[in-house]
């Protein structure tokens, strides 16, 4: 994207024309939300595992005794770089497609690559004794200090996917008044920032395939956890569970000290942390997403915050918003107006005022 201006206001209002030219056009054949999140599941070129070539392989210590683990891939110059940080959603991994596509993406603009698993994804189950839940901003601030103190990194862009999203909006959120000078932006596509009401559409009988199959894999995890630390975990009462709230209420809350899954739900969820945020947000997601609800980004408070832009197609189901055209660099119209936003935000070195509202 060429820019005609340089100061941080000309740029956000040329950066919100910008996306009002490009809106999301779904196939014909494709418009149905569920559709949408299989199409670009199995899109072809999308469906296999992979990782771009020449990364590292990186562990940071977040806690004593737990490690996450990042895959980077470093520009040249990586201290006069932006960066782009990236985190994915249940059940995910620094592998998924998503991860992926948008990495290569963002390298290409030019960025720093940091994909990260989320404690316990992406075969990690070994590096930490504890679980995780979708409100463990403790991991993503802990990583961003390391980066910021121990890489000299000038400017984070820090990005989620569905649970991810929800993630550093959160901690977005927590940061306030107060976020590191380092952080240039947040971006989200398709959060889940009300936890429960996520946990409620899932479970749905339209939704049952998704719900077995997220369950399934949950399951497999504390099995997994038992073998690996032994008397910690007690999975004889799994075939018990039929639901992600009853697997929330006998794991995640009591792992984690929240009085049960309600209580997780609600501290958890970003959706009264979006008020607070003081740096240039993006959220991305559909109004026909399948199983995380839009409703709760009807919330008021979230188009008072002048520092957050909303883009909320009326198609494009889950973390998918596969385009008709392909003007842009392929047809994955979020993850494309996500790199332009990081590109523009990381690579311009702009003094961000919470007074200037996006167009």
């Amino acid at each position: 994207m060429l820019l005609t201006e340089t100061s941080s206001p000309a740029v956000l209002a040329q950066l919100g024309d910008e996306f009002k030219s490009k809106p999301f056009i779904p196939p014909r054949v494709v418009t149905h939300g569920d559709l949408q999140t299989l199409a670009a599941y199995f899109w072809p070129g999308r469906f296999r595992p992979r990782d771009l070539t020449g990364d590292e392989v990186r562990m940071f210590q977040v806690e004593k005794d737990t490690q996450v683990l990042a895959r980077c891939r470093w520009q040249p110059n990586r201290t006069e770089r932006g960066t782009i940080v990236m985190w994915h959603g249940i059940e995910g991994s620094s592998s998924s497609a998503y991860m992926l596509a948008t990495a290569e993406k963002a390298y290409r603009a030019g960025m720093n690559v940091v994909r990260m698993n989320i404690r316990n994804c992406g075969g990690t189950e070994h590096l930490t004794p504890t679980l995780y839940h979708g409100g463990l901003t403790h991991d993503v601030r802990a990583m961003i200090e390391e980066l910021i103190d121990q890489d000299r990194l000038p400017r984070i862009f820090l990005v989620g996917f569905s649970l991810g999203g929800n993630m550093v909006l959160k901690l977005a959120g927590e940061y306030g008044d107060d976020p590191p000078s380092q952080l240039a932006g947040v971006a989200t596509i398709s959060p889940s920032v009300n936890l429960r009401a996520s946990c409620e559409l899932i479970m749905t009988r339209r939704n049952f395939i998704y719900h077995k199959e997220f369950l399934h894999n949950l399951k497999r995890r504390i099995r997994n956890k038992a073998k690996l630390f032994p008397g910690r975990y007690d999975s004889s009462g799994l075939r018990h569970i039929k639901s992600l709230r009853q697997f929330d209420d006998t794991y995640i809350a009591p792992a984690f000290g929240f009085a049960d899954a309600d209580d997780y739900y609600k501290q958890a969820s970003s959706l009264p942390y979006i008020p607070r945020i003081r740096v240039p947000t993006l959220i991305i997601h559909a109004q026909d997403d399948p199983f995380v609800p839009f409703e709760p980004l009807r919330d008021s408070s979230i188009a008072a915050n002048p520092n957050v832009l909303l883009l909320a197609p009326e198609r494009g189901g889950h973390v998918a918003f596969l385009s008709a055209d392909s003007h842009d660099e392929d047809r994955f119209w979020a993850e494309n107006r996500l790199t332009d936003f990081g590109s523009i935000l990381v690579g311009n070195n702009m003094k961000w005022s919470g007074a200037q509202r996006f167009p």
